[in-house]
């Protein structure tokens, strides 16, 4: 059964040595595409990912600058950004945000790169795909004054939130990528948000090399492991692995539709089933 990893990073050292192994383990896996993210090493390099989109044809490509490298970011990079997002194979503009962790850039630095980074999706009308990590009440907060009144769509990668983080996600009109995470044993409350999430906002995603689901924790995650977290979210949710496999990649497609789904568009406020 065909499915999308609408969350990885192929580029790097972890997979210099065996690239063109890691993909076909995917594709012999049912991974049919794979959205590879541009964070790289952060400028002045932004086309990491487009070139490894470039070589292989399942593979798609986002371009971004990642909060840990927000303080490598200058007026040109922003400038690089918007022409990027033209390329045949850039699917959006990701992932950004804000990350609180581990504060590798200033947190004022993170969030004015965030910001402009929403003003040049917005200009594009390219969906961004966001990072947040221990900063949910300020990444709300920008979003709600810089993104959601535009009426353009985004995801929400590797959501780490509850039934509360994720109702106020759907609320702003935002898709949500559930990783790796949702098979941890610690992570009940955030199964408890993907057993209430609305069928038509619902994407999965590896993260890869980071977050490999059990029963590979500890590895180094790579496309084709996307199959034990959909396993999994679709037995939370009561669903055939194959029906999860159906409504993740119609969600993909509806939210990145030069790679292959309908008109591009916000999707209305959708019903939590948790609220």
């Amino acid at each position: 059964m065909a499915l999308v990893d609408s969350h990885c990073h192929l580029d790097g050292p972890r997979f210099a040595q065996d690239l063109e192994a890691v993909i076909e383990r995917a594709l012999e896996a049912g991974v049919e595409r794979m959205l590879a993210i541009g964070s790289g090493d952060g400028p002045p390099d932004l086309e990491a990912a487009i070139r490894v989109a470039s070589r292989h044809a399942p593979v798609w490509a986002t371009v971004g600058v990642h909060p840990h490298d927000a303080g490598k970011a200058s007026e040109a990079t922003l400038a690089e950004l918007e022409p990027l997002l033209r390329h045949p194979k850039v699917l959006g503009l990701g992932e950004i945000g804000l990350d609180y962790h581990y504060d590798h850039a200033p947190r004022e630095v993170q969030r004015a790169v965030f910001r402009d980074q929403l003003a040049v999706a917005r200009a594009a009308g390219a969906p961004v795909i966001i990072h947040t990590r221990e900063a949910w009440a300020d990444t709300f907060a920008i979003l709600d004054e810089h993104w959601t009144p535009y009426g353009l769509p985004g995801v929400m990668h590797c959501f780490s939130g509850g039934p509360a983080e994720a109702e106020r996600c759907l609320g702003m009109g935002f898709y949500i990528s559930i990783a790796g995470v949702a098979t941890f044993p610690r992570s009940e409350e955030l199964r408890e948000a993907v057993r209430a999430l609305p069928e038509d906002r619902l994407l999965v995603e590896t993260d890869a090399p980071y977050l490999a689901p059990v029963p590979y924790r500890g590895k180094r995650n790579e496309p084709a492991f996307i199959v034990e977290t959909a396993r999994r979210v679709a037995a939370e949710r009561g669903v055939s692995y194959e029906e999860l496999c159906r409504t993740a990649t119609r969600n993909f497609d509806r939210l990145f539709p030069p790679a292959g789904g309908a008109p591009r568009g916000t999707p209305e406020p959708a019903p939590f089933a948790g609220a």
